[in-house]
């Protein structure tokens, strides 16, 4: 149901008027009439309403209410555009293009069509539930009429009340209905985002000037914005921009972290979902089409609601790395190359210059298949299965590439020199005369080759794969048997440039800057493996191998020695031409190693085994000394790797090794062996998820700062080129930011230097790429995001800004390890109010929740320990000790606090993004969890953390300045919670009642469980999964 408002703006402030329509949530068939003045104002912009109001049937003084509301909220949004800290135009720039939940608040022009299409898919689901079961769509109808009362009125208890109620009395299969159409719901609010995203970005190109011209959206976070920005206002030279451009290098690393929630066979509809309602845009669209098009939609609604939402198997890592491949194959295949072809059009348009074909300012790598940091299921032969199925796809994809290109380039004269010598080289070719296809048919004949070893590699591990043979799915192609296989990535590239330069020297240009110039980019960003494959695994593993070879050589234990030992020991073995021992008697384990520490070595003969090309860094987490980084490169020449070393990434990801990782650079910056064999260079990954679960979000991002900013000097001193490798998550708690272009920007001075690697996961990757357009809007960001930061000018942290840091990260540490480690009634507490026990039945990754299964809380991963808090609406895990931490009786501490706000960016962006997840917390539902759920005991500690909550509020505020305008927390709202929490408030009231409900019946092993009984369990198990699910659409994350 939709309120039209039509809205008449007189706005002095910005001279101009304009007429719009704004939505909110109201009686059917209402019409009413707002004329609002906006006048500029000393402390802002000033307003003055006039509402008329054409009643209808069943109408009431409560739709009023409501525009009134909806006028003075956009008031107020104007006014805290005027009042954006980034000026007006990175503001209206930046929301042009950002996700809903990013928006300040609801645009009453832009953001209509999307409310038009929310309204439009909701409708389609309602028909499909209210046939299928009027039970369950009456339910969900008045839960979320309910919801929208409490949005649109959140100081009335009286909706929630009601809610809490209708959830007690729901029978359990009525109770399943219901969630599953809540987040079905909700998932297509996000379908409609995705599309809505993209036509804000062709809106604004639609109505921006001539003047400017390109491919790309004339937009601060684009390519096309930063150049015009970087040339206009910051008076760079066209050759600056353009070399730097050249140089840069953005590796986006994809990883299986368990936060995605959805099944791929229901991502793929979702998609479609978007892709149907852009086509449903198209001006040209017949009547028919356009019919055909909504039953499509209303077929793909039914066909979702029909299907089985829950995993009901744990995926194993083979089915994680073929959902990493899909992405590449689905989306990225297609929009790397576009978004360079479009890239280049830019140069060529603002710079005056060509893209090379081969350059790659983003690339990908990959962890999924080679993470064995607490994941059992991650052995040897999955790593090595991971890698010869992602050469198999790769090959594949290759060799239907080069089929296409086979059939276009049928030129048989003009040939340059160099493309007639390779030609020549190549026997028993049909292609005489056609000397393109002569030199593309002997490619694909090593592809066929290469699919043929790959295939025979997956079935020597006794596994088959999933695809068909080369000759079902291209035909065969004789004489492949006589050929090698490509192996390298060169051996494509090299003659695919001979047949281009061959192309543009010979009049063929155009060409050339087709199909070639897309499978050269492709060659280049994916090569043949289609991802490198990092390997993760924890220092203490290998801590535990290297002393099982020294106690078996008799020279006493390596995990007893200290650490000045240690190193001695490592640097005379790197040195030494002495194997410690015959890698087929570790194989055969003659020597009774313990089978963990086999596994542990035997990841490195499978690495040895690989073409470089296959795999990237070896990632050390809980890294703490030099010596955990010289093992590894020790274990990588006991197998015989050292010509082609991967490089060594130590992970620090702990408040204490961030504190002491400069001092550990500069021991192995200070080994000359070591420094030989990086060849000055340098990766080094900093944990932010794990940083703050280990010392609040405040305290682990200060340690973040100083720790890479003192880094960078050590690397300095010591010639070494230094990158850091960010392992952020998706929400604010793990290190996520989805204002990304602020976020490189934001880094501290000299620590980017035109070289950036970042973790992608879970949801976040169907986020950022899971379509064509939302994939290369992603791309333009860390392009044109890593470009800018290049020439910015960072604001230098004054020195009192430091000591204020200090003090407020102490204070937040000290008050956040309180809580978390030292009250006795924290972990019962949190085991109690949040579904943390339960996220385990969800089967959303092949990997354990805890590293050690019999720990408690400081065992257990970052992604659960987010995920549950962010279920019940609390987030603590993002704010806990930030209130400590700004809090402060020193009228001075204040003053440096609200200055550094306006002044240091770094320092802003912590606080807005800390202030975006405080807008998601809700007071009511946490109380009501506490209430349903926690032991009487224990409700003390809900009691206190809620008190934290609103005194977290206030100080955010305060820091901020931001205005009590109608309550004391109106700035921190956003619009995605005006559109969503109507459902998810829903959510969680079911979600609370059926904790209650499950955690009283018997357990599984209970003689007490019936069969019937145990029929109720399951049925109330899959309403909570769903429950879960939805939550996770509705907040935008999960872990």
């Amino acid at each position: 149901m939709r309120f039209n408002v039509s809205l008449i703006l007189v706005a002095a402030t910005f001279h101009s008027a304009s007429a719009f329509t704004f939505t909110v949530p109201s009686k059917p068939r209402a019409s009413v009439r707002l004329e609002t003045k906006f006048a500029s104002h000393p402390n802002g912009v000033t307003s003055d309403t006039k509402l008329s109001k054409r009643a209808s049937s069943g109408d009431d003084d409560d739709s009023a209410a409501n525009v009134a509301k909806a006028a003075t909220k956009l008031a107020s949004s104007i006014n805290a555009i005027a009042d954006n800290p980034f000026g007006k135009d990175e503001a209206v720039a930046v929301a042009m293009s950002a996700p809903l939940s990013q928006a300040a608040d609801i645009d009453a022009v832009n953001d209509a069509p999307l409310l038009a299409d929310i309204d439009m898919l909701s409708d389609m689901l309602a028909e499909v539930v209210k046939k299928e079961n009027p039970a369950v769509y009456d339910l969900y109808t008045t839960f979320r009429k309910l919801g929208m009362k409490r949005s649109a009125n959140p100081d009335d208890p009286t909706p929630f009340e009601e809610m809490k109620k209708l959830a007690y009395d729901i029978s359990p299969n009525d109770t399943l209905g219901v969630m599953k159409t809540f987040s079905i719901a909700l998932n297509l609010v996000n379908a409609a985002e995705v599309h809505h995203r993209m036509r804000l970005v062709r809106k604004n190109e639609h109505a921006d000037d001539t003047h400017h011209i390109g491919p790309l959206p004339m937009i601060e976070d684009s390519i096309r914005g930063t150049m015009e920005i970087l040339l206009e206002d910051d008076g760079v030279s066209p050759d600056s921009i353009f070399a730097e451009l050249m140089s840069q290098k953005c590796e986006i690393v994809l990883t299986a972290h368990p936060t995605e929630v959805n099944r791929k066979t229901i991502i793929r509809k979702y998609r479609n979902i978007s892709e149907l309602l852009a086509h449903l845009e198209r001006p040209d669209l017949h009547p028919f089409e356009r019919a055909e098009a909504l039953n499509n939609l209303r077929g793909i609604i039914a066909a979702i609601w029909g299907s089985d939402e829950i995993r009901r198997v744990k995926p194993t890592v083979q089915k994680e790395a073929a959902g990493g491949c899909a992405v590449i194959e689905s989306v990225l295949w297609d929009a790397v190359p576009s978004y360079l072809r479009k890239l280049d059009a830019q140069c060529r348009v603002t710079l005056g210059k060509k893209l090379p074909v081969d350059v790659t300012p983003v690339k990908f790598a990959s962890w999924i298949g080679g993470d064995r940091d607490g994941n059992p299921n991650c052995t040897p032969a999955v790593t090595q299965e991971v890698i010869a199925h992602q050469r198999l796809r790769a090959a594949k994809m290759f060799l239907n590439d080069l089929n296409l290109l086979y059939s276009e380039l049928a030129i048989s004269s003009r040939f340059s020199p160099e493309l007639e010598a390779l030609a020549a080289t190549i026997e028993n070719s049909d292609d005489e005369l056609e000397k393109y296809r002569r030199v593309i048919g002997h490619l694909r004949r090593r592809l066929v080759r290469t699919v043929k070893d790959c295939e025979a590699k997956l079935q020597s591990l006794a596994k088959s794969p999933e695809t068909l043979s080369a000759e079902a799915a291209f035909g065969a192609l004789e004489g492949w048997e006589d050929v090698e296989p490509i192996m390298k990535t060169d051996d494509l590239m090299a003659p695919l440039k001979v047949i281009y330069e061959s192309l543009v020297t010979t009049g063929f240009e155009l060409v050339a800057d087709g199909r070639v110039s897309d499978i050269i980019r492709r060659v280049a960003i994916f090569g043949l493996t289609l991802v490198p494959l990092d390997i993760r695994e924890e220092s203490t593993k290998h801590t535990l191998a290297l002393d099982a070879i020294t106690r078996h050589l008799g020279i006493g234990s390596y995990k007893e020695w200290d650490e000045a030992s240690r190193l001695s020991w490592l640097q005379s073995e790197l040195t030494s031409r002495r194997p410690l021992f015959r890698i087929r008697d570790v194989e055969q384990n003659l020597f009774d190693f313990d089978p963990d520490v086999v596994k542990t070595l035997m990841v490195f003969k499978v690495a040895s085994e690989q073409e470089p090309e296959s795999l990237g860094a070896y990632v050390i987490s809980q890294a703490k000394s030099a010596s955990d980084v010289l093992s590894v490169m020790l274990l990588q020449k006991q197998f015989g790797m050292e010509e082609r070393l991967m490089r060594v990434v130590p992970l620090f990801e702990t408040l204490d090794d961030l504190t002491g990782s400069p001092k550990q650079l500069e021991t192995l910056f200070g080994t000359t062996s070591y420094m030989d064999a990086i060849n000055r260079k340098q990766e080094v990954m900093v944990g932010y998820s794990d940083s703050a679960k280990d010392a609040g979000r405040l305290a682990a991002c200060w340690a973040q700062y100083t720790a890479q900013e003192t880094m960078a000097e050590v690397a300095t001193k010591f010639g070494v080129e230094l990158t850091f490798f960010h392992g952020k998550g998706g929400t604010v708690g793990r290190g996520g930011n989805p204002a990304l272009y602020r976020a490189i920007l934001s880094h501290p001075p000299n620590t980017i230097n035109g070289r950036f690697r970042v973790t992608e996961q879970g949801e976040m990757i169907r986020q950022n790429f899971g379509s064509l357009e939302i994939a290369e809007r992603s791309l333009d960001i860390y392009t044109a995001a890593l470009l800018r930061e290049r020439f910015t000018k960072h604001v230098e942290p004054k020195q009192k800004w430091r000591d204020q840091m200090q003090r407020v990260s102490e204070a937040s540490c000290a008050n956040y390890r309180y809580f978390v480690r030292e009250d006795p009634r924290f972990v019962p507490y949190f085991r109690q109010a949040t579904p943390e026990l339960e996220l385990g039945i969800l089967n959303i990754g092949s990997r354990p929740a805890k590293r050690n299964p019999k720990g408690g809380v400081e065992s257990l991963r970052a992604i659960p320990w987010t995920f549950a808090w962010a279920q019940t609406r609390m987030h603590l895990s993002a704010w806990l000790g930030v209130g400590a931490g700004l809090n402060s009786e020193n009228e001075d501490d204040r003053a440096t606090l609200r200055e550094m706000y306006e002044e240091w960016p770094w320092f802003r962006e912590i606080i807005s993004l800390i202030s975006m997840l405080l807008s998601k917390t809700d007071f009511s539902i946490t109380k009501n969890y506490d209430e349903l759920l926690v032991d009487p005991e224990l409700m003390s500690l809900g009691d206190e953390v809620r008190t934290m909550l609103v005194e977290t509020r206030q100080a955010v505020i305060d820091v901020s300045g931001s205005k009590d305008i109608s309550g004391p927390h109106v700035q921190l709202m956003r619009a995605s919670s005006m559109i969503r929490n109507p459902y998810v408030d829903s959510i969680n009231v079911v979600q609370a009642e059926l904790l209650k409900v499950l955690r009283a019946m018997p357990a599984d092993d209970s003689s007490d469980l019936t069969p019937e009984l145990k029929e109720i369990k399951k049925v109330r198990i899959d309403a909570l999964l769903l429950s879960i699910k939805g939550i996770v659409q509705g907040m935008k994350n999960s872990g």
